[in-house]
């Protein structure tokens, strides 16, 4: 068991998700702006592995404009050293590393450019993980989409997309239960059809579930991962109290993490805490599951 926090260090001075708008893209604004955010990556990886802080989300942002028709810059190439070290940096730590592009990436739209463009987005975000030799169990997360008005022929869509997918996307992508519209349940059904390895999201079941117990829901998703996936990824966090149902919580309530850890066994999880304070709820969480036999060390 790992325990992680996304995309941002909010302590360090730095971050990896700088970015710029388009109308001021140059390839020397571009090339100055991917270096800065991978030496702001390994200066965060190295901050992880100092605290034992073993699964992190790395930005979207990392390259910017990386899908976008603008960028000919190969990249993959012009930085590839600095890929190089990050992935050893990663490999060496026992880390894990995932992926989530953003609420705009729908492979099952109806509207063939939102889908061309959101296979573009998926394809960088497996050229990022393949540029540091990562193996499939670092992954790219992604929400089944919308639902249009047609639940069933959205989820088909999904299915047909999928398996029409890249096998470079195909190998790394894992869907995940949202607060809205597709429940663990719903994920699971697309699992068994075409096999993408479930996320599920602990606070999302809470906001939308099918009626299964968390312990219950878990169960089922972790039976959607094989051996090459690694061990299940889980997103973890809590309800903010007097704010508007689903906005996650600031700061880590231990009670309710504790909780989830007993109810959690004994499956062994990475768990990404998606708290608004980053790693320093990571950094108490840890402690709190110091004890717990199937955390990494």
């Amino acid at each position: 068991m790992r325990i992680g926090y996304p995309c941002v260090n909010i302590g360090i001075g730095c971050t990896s998700a700088r970015t710029f708008r388009l109308r001021s893209w140059s390839p020397e604004r571009f090339r100055s702006t991917v270096r800065e955010n991978l030496a702001c990556l390994s200066s965060t990886l190295q901050f992880n592995i100092d605290h034992e802080l073993l699964f992190f989300r790395i930005t979207s942002d990392l390259i910017p404009f990386a899908s976008h028709p603008v960028n000919e810059i190969d990249w993959e190439g012009e930085f590839s050293g600095s890929f190089t070290e990050i992935g050893d940096l990663i490999r060496e730590s026992g880390m894990r590393i995932s992926m989530h592009p953003d609420q705009f990436t729908l492979i099952n739209s109806p509207d063939g450019g939102v889908t061309a463009r959101s296979i573009a987005e998926l394809a960088y975000h497996a050229a990022v993980l393949d540029a540091m030799n990562l193996d499939t169990r670092a992954k790219i997360q992604v929400h089944a989409g919308g639902v249009y008005g047609d639940k069933a022929s959205a989820m088909d869509r999904f299915l047909d997309r999928y398996r029409d997918l890249p096998a470079e996307i195909r190998r790394r992508l894992v869907v995940e239960n949202d607060d809205r519209l597709y429940t663990a349940a719903d994920c699971c059904a697309l699992s068994r059809s075409c096999g993408v390895p479930v996320l599920f999201d602990t606070f999302h079941h809470e906001c939308n579930s099918s009626g299964e117990e968390m312990p219950e829901a878990l169960a089922i998703c972790a039976e959607t991962w094989g051996r090459s996936d690694g061990i299940p990824m889980v997103d973890y966090s809590s309800q903010e109290p007097g704010a508007r149902k689903g906005a996650h919580i600031h700061a880590i309530d231990l009670a309710h993490f504790r909780a989830f850890l007993a109810a959690s066994r004994p499956h062994d999880i990475d768990i990404m805490l998606e708290i608004k304070d980053k790693e320093k709820s990571a950094l108490l969480a840890r402690a709190e599951a110091a004890a717990d036999p199937r955390l990494a060390r």
